[in-house]
């Protein structure tokens, strides 16, 4: 019987090697990527039957890359897989697109499970986060209508760079878009989020994006640096 294929996003070499280790017995690892953008065109060029994606990864999140995914109709199944015991997160890694949502706290055994389930065509959730979604599930316009929740897709992508310590210039690079247009999507943010100033800007981005996701943060002093105008 053909062997199930595997793509890995993580952006730390251990956790790659360790889940090598369990899944390669069983499955097929076609390929790793160590960033979030990496990930579509990786997807693209393998075509595997499930993505297993960290959420904390730098350039794009697995959240957005999750989203990116659906709706550049990617039909493979993916499987976030994170340290963050977090029912929001899981909620909305399943309202992106994943079919489940599992801890890094997990053995082996279960991360097996969960990928049979997700096979299957079933949903997996760890058992730490799975009652807690049930009960926010009826509560999802309160976080539709979060501060958060007011940018697009675009705008978070940018504000994560800017929370990765990334200057107009480097994000215009990384998105493949002009550095005027990176400056229009940093007022846009700032109009989005009630925001007056670059300051303002610069701290929302190190305490929001950054613990949200548990992202390596740019320093406040690297961050100070960057030339927003």
């Amino acid at each position: 019987m053909k062997r199930a294929t595997i793509l890995l996003a993580d952006d730390h070499a251990m956790v790659i090697d360790g889940l090598r280790r369990i899944l390669e017995p069983e499955y097929q690892v076609v390929a790793t990527v160590s960033d979030g953008r990496a990930v579509l065109p990786a997807v693209r060029e393998y075509g595997p039957d499930l993505v297993i994606i960290d959420i904390s990864m730098p350039l794009l999140n697995g959240l957005d890359c999750t989203r990116q995914l659906r709706e550049s109709g990617c039909r493979s199944k993916i499987l976030v897989l994170t340290m963050h015991p977090d029912a929001t997160l899981a909620q909305e890694a399943l309202s992106a697109g994943a079919s489940g949502y599992l801890l890094k706290s997990a053995p082996g055994s279960e991360l097996k499970r969960a990928i049979e389930d997700i096979r299957m065509g079933l949903r997996y959730l760890s058992s730490e986060v799975s009652r807690d979604v049930l009960e926010l599930a009826g509560r999802m316009t309160s976080i539709r209508d979060d501060v958060w929740a007011r940018l697009t897709p675009r705008q978070r992508e940018v504000l994560q760079l800017f929370a990765e310590g990334k200057s107009h210039k480097q994000i215009a690079g990384i998105l493949n878009i002009s550095v005027k247009t990176a400056e229009y999507h940093k007022y846009a943010i700032l109009d989005s989020l009630g925001l007056k100033t670059n300051a303002e800007l610069v701290q929302y981005a190190i305490r929001t994006v950054s613990s949200r996701y548990n992202l390596n943060r740019g320093s406040p002093e690297l961050l100070q640096k960057i030339q927003f105008c």
